[in-house]
């Protein structure tokens, strides 16, 4: 077999196994997302690249355990946490997780209207139309056309990478960032602690747990399988933080050396790289941005209600149709409805709305991060595939170090970052 037969089957081979892990990590490439690594190149240029590595790691190692616990237990994670914790705390955590994701869907809604204005359409227009397409992809589709709009969808973030070498950036200077630490000095700047504890922090949030474990359960992967969804894991995490590395850059490398460092939000970075990066690029940014408000916007308003429908006992699945799981669609569509809803009312504050859903993710995380401890170390429930001891340093490590930075993230955004 020449090498060129051989590299064409391994490429083959990571292709037939992306779904779940893939998606569920380009997700959170959403409008909130792009805006926090915009703004990273934007006012920093390229001395915030090294936080990709360790992004990278923790997406890694917490998608990990998701993926696991649903290939072994065949249970979603809201199902596992009312089984081992009770109703009442499962309740709690509904709540909660659609309070924080209800904010996400009207955040996402506000990054399509955001992002269509660059091209001179009215969020009245594009986001009724946008809603009704979400709306019918989920309830019209069954589970594999579902998941190859959403891997489509994925695939597509490839435009940032095209804008960043449009952007004729610095490689050797970008590529020894991303390998150094940066100066002991930059720790008295306020600014850039905060944007540290930004770009790092938004890596993983809440629902993304939920699907991810949802989605393993919907596919049927088991741990025959589970090799295949741990590859499919570590792709996506690699691919997603390479696209957040070349957001950096481009902005780095146009908005930074231009002396523009500061963006009101993601839009805001399209259209301000336009006069030094050239149409096509803003083009490419402005489409990307569309392309994964929208994309969230379909995946948020789903993880909750497959969040919601397992802790209480309900039916869901996208394979279910609407009177075998009427709780799951009526919720999806409620959830959608709404977050539409509020983002065409007039002069709405869109910018706040996305900084309120990355405060209230912050809020929530770790809670979730220690029930996913507490049930992947219970020898009755996972039986040999419990974390190993050098794992469960790696991932208790992770849970503190996110933890952290969630209270920080906290602590800023409730005090304006000073």
């Amino acid at each position: 077999m020449t090498l060129w037969r051989k590299w064409r089957v391994r490429i083959l081979m990571i292709l037939a196994v992306l779904g779940p892990g893939f998606i569920t990590a380009n997700v959170d490439n959403d409008s909130g997302g792009i805006f926090t690594y915009s703004q990273a190149g934007a006012q920093f240029g390229y001395t915030l690249l090294w936080t990709m590595i360790p992004i990278t790691l923790a997406l890694i190692v917490v998608q990990e355990m998701c993926a696991r616990m649903g290939a072994v237990t065949g249970k979603g994670l809201s199902d596992l946490i009312r089984e081992e914790f009770g109703l009442r705390m499962t309740f709690v955590m509904m709540i909660l997780l659609v309070v924080v994701n209800f904010t996400n869907v009207v955040a996402e809604f506000s990054g399509i209207a955001g992002s269509m204005s660059l091209f001179h359409i009215s969020k009245y227009i594009s986001v009724p139309i946008c809603a009704v397409l979400v709306w019918a992809l989920v309830v019209k589709g069954d589970y594999k056309a579902v998941e190859k709009i959403f891997l489509f969808a994925s695939v597509f973030y490839i435009v940032y990478i095209i804008a960043g070498v449009q952007s004729h950036a610095d490689w050797h200077t970008a590529l020894i960032e991303t390998v150094k630490m940066p100066p002991r000095s930059v720790w008295s700047d306020k600014a850039y602690l905060y944007m540290t504890v930004g770009v790092i922090g938004t890596t993983i949030s809440p629902w993304m747990q939920f699907y991810l474990q949802s989605s393993i359960v919907e596919k049927g992967v088991t741990v025959r399988q589970f090799k295949a969804s741990r590859l499919d894991v570590i792709v996506g995490s690699f691919f997603t933080d390479i696209v957040g590395w070349f957001i950096i850059v481009v902005c780095a490398a146009t908005l930074f050396a231009h002396g523009m460092k500061n963006v009101a939000d993601a839009a805001d970075a399209a259209q301000s790289l336009r006069p030094f990066a050239g149409d096509y690029a803003y083009i490419l940014f402005a489409a990307g941005l569309f392309n994964a408000s929208l994309f969230a916007a379909s995946i948020l308003p789903l993880s909750t209600a497959y969040t919601v429908c397992e802790g209480l006992g309900f039916e869901s699945g996208v394979d279910k149709r609407w009177n075998q799981a009427p709780v799951f669609y009526w919720f999806y569509t409620l959830l959608i409805a709404m977050g539409a809803s509020i983002v065409l009312i007039p002069n709405f504050p869109m910018v706040p709305m996305i900084i309120l859903s990355q405060v209230l993710n912050g809020v929530l995380l770790p809670i979730v991060l220690i029930f996913m401890l507490k049930l992947i170390n219970k020898h009755e429930l996972m039986g040999e595939y419990t974390n190993k001891a050098w794992f469960n340093c790696v991932a208790w490590g992770t849970a503190l170090i996110v933890i952290g930075l969630s209270a920080v993230m906290l602590w800023n955004a409730v005090h304006g970052g000073s």
